[in-house]
């Protein structure tokens, strides 16, 4: 019998679920509520609230909304979309991450009071967080998305770096050793290790979960970047391992001869669509059996 098992350290973190939390509230109030762009980088998750009303929406259409309530996504916003809300008598369900505001509002204590450093956040460019981060500093921060990349920085003036609260522990420590390898010994270097425990607690619990089993199917979708990170950690110790989006995803022939099947996920995949791919998956081996 092949065991088919889900890791019980996988789904939301706590800024997600609080996230998707309030706009369960304020739906069943009634009413109209929109979410500046999608409150989950996940499209079934997305879908299940939108059927409960929940209307997703980008920053352009924002700007020419009034006396509406919005909700703010765990990513956070820059100010520019508090000053836009104000102005147009926007209500705004503010569930921006703590650790995320903690962080913003770091930043912006750095740039307003050292104007002459550069400010640099390792994460992922455009990505929504990266953007209220950016924000913070009226778009002067330099964004870098790996240690390349950090190889163009001007080490000739001060650096400050931060990272995206989801990127990879590892990564952010290996831009750190090579800043501080080649910073001028006249300007300074300061660095904020910045990223949520909740996240980087889950990398080698992961890879302990996805070493265990013969097969592997990462749910998650295809735009989070926290998704992206933690696949990769899994396909590192098993190469037998699968994105998926959806149970329309799982290939069949992937179920021969394994004796132990993991189902695990990223930040943003809800546990119910993890059972679902469980469920999906048990009933294939049932099919194959008879």
């Amino acid at each position: 019998m092949t065991k088919v098992e889900i890791d019980e350290g996988s789904g939301f973190c706590f800024g997600v679920v609080t996230a998707i939390r309030k706009a369960e509230e304020e739906l069943a109030k009634g009413g109209t509520l929109y979410c500046l762009g999608d409150i989950v980088h996940n499209s079934r998750e997305v879908e299940r609230l939108k059927n409960m009303g929940l209307i997703t929406i980008g920053h352009e259409e924002f700007e020419h909304l009034h006396n509406v309530k919005v909700l703010l996504r765990a990513h956070g916003e820059p100010p520019q979309t508090y000053e836009i809300a104000h102005r147009n008598h926007i209500e705004i369900i503010d569930a921006t991450c703590p650790v995320v505001l903690r962080l913003q509002k770091k930043i912006k204590q750095e740039y307003d009071t050292n104007g002459e450093r550069q400010i640099v956040i390792y994460g992922k460019n455009g990505h929504a967080e990266v953007l209220g981060l950016v924000g913070q500093t009226c778009g002067q921060a330099i964004v870098i998305e790996k240690l390349e990349e950090a190889k163009t920085l001007d080490f000739s003036k001060s650096i400050c770096l931060y990272s995206q609260t989801t990127k990879s522990l590892d990564e952010f420590k290996q831009i750190v050793r090579y800043i501080k390898e080649h910073i001028a010994p006249n300007v300074t270097f300061e660095y904020y290790d910045t990223i949520c425990r909740q996240v980087a607690n889950r990398i080698p619990y992961i890879r302990t979960f996805a070493a265990s089993h013969n097969l592997i199917f990462f749910v998650s979708g295809k735009k989070s970047s926290n998704g992206k990170m933690l696949f990769s950690e899994c396909l590192k110790v098993n190469p037998n391992s699968h994105l998926i989006d959806n149970i329309e995803e799982i290939d069949a022939n992937l179920l021969h001869n394994v004796h132990s099947i993991g189902i695990c996920g990223a930040t943003s995949t809800p546990k119910w669509l993890m059972e679902e791919v469980q469920r999906a998956i048990v009933g294939k081996l049932q099919d194959m059996e008879t």
